[in-house]
């Protein structure tokens, strides 16, 4: 199985090794507009194999995309990052160009690949992808909604002084700092739910952490987090290609499901070989169903936007 990653920045470069580590892949390829760039960073994870046991082929390339050619799944983190201060909104303009061509230049190479999108604003850039290339939905799939529930899962743990593995939680919505829709009320560990543990007043500061957590290691970082970004993506490619069936909220286009259409933002779903298998409707309670219509507004209003600046 091939992946291909563009961007080999420092999301797009954990996402290889942690995939080549964890032999997710047999063939990687880093791709980025860089000179010798995305081939340093090849070169120094292959320089890893013989210490921690892996035999994933990893190689770089300078913008040529048919060493690409044949991928089963291609992932797209290419984009300027986030700078302390900057909304995901506000990368828009620039960013969408760049995951346009990216996405036609992989297609031209690779056909028949899922397309994975990681560029910020991820549910517009997923949005736009969808909308350029005009493949079947299945294939597009934008990763926010793993990354968002990791750190849902991860401040649920630091409140409970319980182990992460043993807690289960998700992130609906938009991939955004207002947008996101942590369901505290489904959370559990290890079956309990968590309210059982945790008061109201805590269940809310996790969720209000969960909601800016990208924006705090952006404060923190100077740029944009990238070890949760990278690992939540080789998570991803994992399921597709080992056709685990594992349900992680991604985002992808509804047609009616949670009552909105027309629009690419996070929901569960049953990720396997062919992408996006099922979209998993689960039942919201009115207050849930109100915060994911709001946030579906947020999204559909950063798409207009969208379409302003293409024209």
């Amino acid at each position: 199985m091939k992946v291909t990653i563009v961007g080999a920045g420092n999301v797009g470069a954990t996402c290889a090794d942690a995939i080549a580590y964890r032999r997710i892949a047999s063939e990687i390829v880093l791709l980025d507009i860089r000179e010798g760039f995305a081939e340093g960073k090849a070169l120094d994870i292959m320089q890893t194999q013989t210490t921690l046991g892996f035999n994933t082929k990893v190689s770089g390339s300078t913008n040529d995309y048919s060493k690409t050619a044949g991928s089963d799944v291609v992932v797209i983190t290419s984009g300027i990052p986030r700078k302390p201060g900057m909304t995901r909104e506000e990368l828009i303009g620039i960013n969408a160009g760049i995951v346009k061509t990216v996405a036609e230049n992989l297609l031209a190479h690779s056909p028949n690949a899922i397309i994975v999108v990681v560029s910020n604003p991820m549910d517009t850039m997923t949005y736009l992808t969808l909308k350029a290339t005009g493949l079947p939905k299945n294939r597009i799939i934008g990763m926010g909604g793993a990354l968002d529930s990791s750190r849902f899962k991860t401040y649920l743990s630091l409140a409970l002084d319980k182990p992460a593995n043993d807690v289960q939680g998700m992130v609906i919505g938009g991939h955004g700092d207002t947008t996101m829709i942590p369901l505290t009320r489904l959370a559990s560990y290890n079956g309990v739910p968590v309210s059982e543990f945790l008061s109201a007043d805590e269940l809310a500061k996790v969720s209000a952490d969960t909601m800016v957590g990208g924006a705090t290691l952006t404060a923190l970082l100077g740029t944009s987090a990238w070890y949760a970004p990278g690992a939540s993506v080789a998570y991803l490619v994992d399921s597709i290609l080992n056709d685990q069936k594992k349900m992680i909220p991604c985002s992808v286009m509804l047609d009616g499901e949670y009552g909105q259409s027309d629009i690419c933002i996070g929901v569960p779903c049953i990720i396997g070989r062919n992408g996006i298998e099922k979209i998993v409707d689960i039942q919201l309670n009115e207050t849930e169903k109100a915060a994911f219509a709001k946030s579906a507004d947020a999204v559909r209003d950063m798409n207009n936007a969208l379409n302003t600046v293409l024209g």
